[in-house]
């Protein structure tokens, strides 16, 4: 899947190399082969849409807040996800297996061309998810940050492989610097990948699509990758 500069990428010969280091957060076009991309959305589309769940967390009350300006705002969302695969017997564990997806996504190489962009060791993935945005999907504000978990809970890196279908127009992250929500990068290609440092706040636009599309979709790959024990300590 990889392109001639994500070959160099996972050689270790890129500038791009260690980009992670240097930003919480990296959108990187052009790393993965153009004349493949476009087929891998319609290949998540015939693996896992029988089997996708909506994840749908809506807004509290606006009266909710016990005084002025006390609103408490949990992770929102609207869009599609894997459900959780219990046992490896599951479907959507099994679909998986025999679309490649977990083959590529576990495989030694995966991981290796994740740690050149990140810049150091990495073990993983720990966990994998295909998330699909339909038109107007999103995700409020939220840091990813999961305090119980102990292997996760010093940061973690996720990374997301972006694969638009035809009549997407545009997706935006929003996410912090300087303790505001002030950075906006384009996540609506086909083919993208960004890598999150996380955690740290952001949020994801609702899906835009062109008159007459309301079937077009953001089919997204997810895999999440932890720093190794001994470096957490």
């Amino acid at each position: 899947m990889l392109s001639a500069r994500g070959r160099r990428v996972l050689a270790g010969t890129d500038p791009l190399c260690g980009a992670l280091q240097r930003s919480t957060f990296v959108a990187i076009r052009g790393l993965l082969d153009a004349a493949t991309a476009p087929a891998v959305a319609s290949l998540l589309a015939k693996t896992f849409e029988p089997t996708l769940v909506e994840m749908n967390v809506t807004v509290p009350s606006p009266q909710a807040a016990e005084r002025s300006f006390g609103e408490r705002l949990p992770k929102v969302a609207r869009m599609l996800t894997t459900p959780k695969a219990e046992s490896k017997r599951a479907r959507v564990y099994r679909d998986a297996v025999q679309s490649g997806l977990v083959k590529m996504l576990y495989s030694p190489s995966y991981r290796d061309f994740v740690c050149a962009l990140s810049g150091r060791t990495l073990d993983g993935p720990s966990s994998i998810q295909v998330l699909c945005y339909r038109p107007g999907d999103y995700a409020g504000p939220h840091t990813d940050y999961h305090p119980e978990l102990v292997e996760a809970r010093d940061g973690y890196v996720d990374v997301h492989m972006t694969f638009c279908t035809p009549g997407v127009r545009h997706q935006y992250i929003v996410y912090e610097r300087d303790g505001h929500l002030t950075e906006e990068t384009s996540i609506a290609h086909t083919g993208g990948i960004t890598l999150y440092r996380l955690p740290f706040w952001h949020y994801t636009t609702p899906l835009q699509v062109a008159a007459g599309r309301p079937t077009a979709r953001r089919w997204l790959v997810l895999g999440s990758f932890l720093y190794p024990t001994a470096v957490q300590g």
